[in-house]
């Protein structure tokens, strides 16, 4: 994407290689190749049952400690599967942070298919924020700008609604207003994933065949979670997420209309950054439009 930071160290496979070679030797021999380079990680495919992921930028760092501490946690809670990590990196002379592999996943980011051949993900998707959703360990991570009050993220936003060019600003901005009247999550600090959008889930066959990237792990709102309702699904599979989920954790009417907020912060961020994205660019559009509709 045109915004995304560069990377503060040089990562390339020669470079993965050489890092199995020295702390992972029995792994060494195993074919390398690059995967993606997100505004965090570096992610590589090591053989055929491994992904290796390292911080491209120093702030990155600790999110990828954060997964080494707290995942094996996390997933113990839910029978998705999800990125525990097999091995860790150390820091050494050739790259000075932490790195770590995990398993491969087979399947496709959900944001390679429409909204509308998402109802099959229904179930489970209410099923892992049930789970994952109760009060977080008490060194849980603190997330700044994720499952905190949404008042925190309104500078941001209106910033962003400068540069936006869209027909729906008077709107979108009136149901931004709207919900930031909405109470605070006034409970204890809930496990959140944090980044919960439909990049970040995995999809086989019509079912979800992983979880990935709780860089943002973090104790919070879990309202930033349900977001995904309007992220993943049409109308009718969110009707039936809000009362999958609403069925086991009860009512609360003020939990989803943050969550509403939430995913019209997202939207709008898609928005903002999909210059060079189509992907990000409908499926803000599809987000946004969602909200509005609601």
């Amino acid at each position: 994407m045109a915004n995304m930071p560069a990377a503060e160290v040089p990562i390339d496979e020669a470079l993965v290689t050489r890092l199995l070679r020295e702390q992972h030797p029995d792994l060494a021999h195993l074919p390398v190749h690059t995967l993606s380079n997100g505004w965090d990680n570096a992610v590589f495919r090591l053989g055929s049952d491994f992904v290796v992921r390292l911080p491209r930028r120093e702030i990155a760092v600790q999110l990828l400690r954060n997964e080494q501490l707290f995942l094996p946690q996390i997933a113990e809670l839910t029978s998705l599967p999800l990125p525990v990590p097999i091995r860790i990196g150390q820091p050494g002379a050739h790259f000075p942070w932490p790195w770590t592999i995990g398993p491969w996943f087979a399947g496709r980011p959900a944001i390679d298919s429409a909204p509308s051949e998402h109802r099959g993900l229904v179930g489970q998707l209410a099923e892992f924020v049930i789970a994952l959703h109760r009060p977080a360990a008490a060194d849980a991570p603190q997330n700044p700008v994720r499952g905190v009050p949404l008042r925190r993220r309104d500078r941001a936003f209106r910033h962003r609604m400068e540069t936006l060019d869209t027909a729906h600003s008077a709107q979108i901005i009136a149901v931004w207003e709207e919900v930031l009247e909405i109470p605070e999550w006034q409970c204890e600090p809930f496990w959140i994933h944090g980044d919960l959008h439909s990049a970040n889930i995995l999809v086989q066959q019509q079912q979800i065949s992983a979880i990935i990237d709780f860089g943002d792990l973090a104790g919070g709102d879990p309202a930033v979670d349900l977001a995904a309702g309007w992220i993943l699904f049409d109308a009718e599979a969110r009707s039936r997420f809000q009362q999958e989920v609403g069925a086991a954790l009860g009512p609360d009417p003020a939990l989803w209309q943050r969550a509403r907020g939430w995913a019209l912060n997202l939207g709008t961020a898609l928005l903002a950054n999909s210059d060079d994205n189509p992907q990000f660019r409908a499926l803000g559009d599809h987000v946004v439009n969602a909200v509005l509709a609601d």
